[in-house]
């Protein structure tokens, strides 16, 4: 019993992995991110091992587990492989106050973030 199999949301030759509580603001995930849109598979991973940048490893393994479900879920070659989309989105935000002067209080934001790794075969030039 139970419910029929669902279809698959992408197409034949991509891969998806995601992140879904990344302790970062999203604007400066993002920036990390448009550093390996569009970039091959293995430049991306390169980009990703010398960044200086502290979530900068949090990335890098949400792409090598798109490239892992690629090779693995879907037997894509991984040396074709390329990030089609990197995108961000907003998650939760911990809200926290900081006691100031004269009895007032400094609100404090904790912003988590949403990753999603889209990486896509290269079509063969014939």
């Amino acid at each position: 019993m139970g419910k029929p199999k669902a279809e698959r949301a992408l197409p034949e030759n991509e891969a998806l992995a995601r992140a879904t509580s990344l302790r970062v603001s999203p604007q400066k995930l993002n920036l990390l991110c448009g550093l390996i849109r569009g970039q091959k598979a293995e430049k991306a991973l390169a980009d990703l091992t010398f960044s200086k940048r502290r979530i900068a490893a949090d990335v890098k393994k949400v792409l090598q587990s798109a490239i892992a479900n690629a090779e693995n879920n879907h037997q894509l070659d991984v040396d074709r492989l390329y990030v089609a989309e990197a995108s961000v989105g907003k998650a939760l935000v911990m809200k926290r106050f900081r006691p100031r002067a004269r009895g007032r209080v400094g609100p404090i934001q904790k912003p988590f973030s949403r990753l999603t790794v889209v990486v896509r075969e290269r079509e063969e030039n014939a």
